[in-house]
């Protein structure tokens, strides 16, 4: 009786034989039911299963996977786009090495410990001008992002506005206007505040859409059962949703760093004397113009790696 198989699967009454009083060549029709149910069953199991695995080959890849032909011109391309490339960087270097850009006196000097100090004070006022912007900038952009996400119009839309304001602006353009128009309107910042206020109004927003991008990836529930704790909005968003959404969003904000970093090279308009106005500088000074940046764009390699590497420790910390 184990093998007869559930009442669901098992056709109208009328079309079972009785199990009372009859024979046992009557069951027969009764038992080849059953097996065709199971043999039924079993090819709906292996059709989900090849649809299973079909669906995660889709899922793993993006395009039709190279045959034998695409993989040869792919390795062909490959080569011919080295060979472009050793043939441009051996053009540099002979063009760089035909008008003297590679002799000793070029770049003696770097290994001068005056000049040391001239770029590393450059390098320090570059960071200065990071971490007080980021430091200002980051803290902000967390309750503008909130209250894009608020149910009160009218704060959302000032926020909103204000994001799309000034993420459209340029961040050259309002360097100019603390340097030319507001001093005009008699309001003058010190050479420090001109470059660092524009980069934190132009980093506001889009930190900002990080913090939001980061608390709508967030599953509802959590807002939902703090809710169902009793806290308000704010204290949902503090106390449960942003301190989650913060510890996955880190290597973005650590990337958008990186940016601000970069953004800070624009001191050389207000006449802050960051690592870029330094080399510049050092080579008018010194007549070494070209690798007096090349040095500069080492030193800009240097520091994005090392902030680089953080966001990658901190990605592989973060919990999956």
């Amino acid at each position: 009786m184990s093998e007869v198989p559930p009442m669901s699967d098992v056709p109208p009454t009328s079309d079972v034989p009785p199990t009372s009083g009859e024979p046992a060549v009557s069951e027969e029709p009764a038992v080849r039911q059953g097996a065709t149910v199971r043999r039924g069953a079993a090819s709906k199991r292996a059709a989900a299963v090849r649809r299973a695995a079909t669906a995660g080959a889709e899922h793993r890849l993006l395009f039709d996977e190279p045959g034998p032909r695409a993989r040869r011109r792919i390795r062909i391309a490959t080569g011919l786009s080295l060979v472009v490339i050793a043939a441009l960087l051996g053009l540099t270097i002979r063009q760089f090495a035909v008008h003297g850009q590679l002799s000793a006196d070029q770049w003696s000097m770097y290994g001068q410990w005056p000049i040391i100090r001239f770029l590393l004070d450059g390098i320090g006022k570059t960071l200065l001008v990071t971490v007080v912007a980021a430091a200002i900038a980051f803290p902000l952009a967390a309750p503008v992002a909130l209250v894009r996400l608020s149910r009160a119009r009218v704060p959302r839309a000032l926020a909103r506005g204000y994001v799309e304001l000034f993420r459209a602006v340029p961040l050259l353009l309002l360097l100019y206007v603390f340097l030319f128009a507001l001093p005009r309107a008699g309001v003058t910042f010190p050479v420090f505040w001109q470059l660092v206020l524009p980069i934190v109004l132009s980093n506001i927003p889009v930190v900002s859409e990080i913090f939001r991008a980061g608390v709508l990836a967030q599953p509802r529930g959590q807002a939902e059962a703090a809710y169902s704790l009793g806290m308000t909005y704010w204290q949902a968003m503090r106390l449960v949703v942003v301190p989650q959404a913060v510890r996955k969003l880190l290597p973005a904000l650590v990337s958008q760093l990186v940016r601000l970093l970069k953004d800070s090279s624009l001191g050389y308009v207000v006449s802050y004397v960051e690592l870029l106005h330094q080399t510049q500088v050092l080579g008018e000074y010194y007549h070494t113009v070209l690798s007096s940046y090349l040095v500069g764009a080492a030193c800009y390699l240097l520091i994005n790696v090392g902030l680089s590497r953080l966001a990658t420790a901190l990605d592989r910390r973060r919990p999956s």
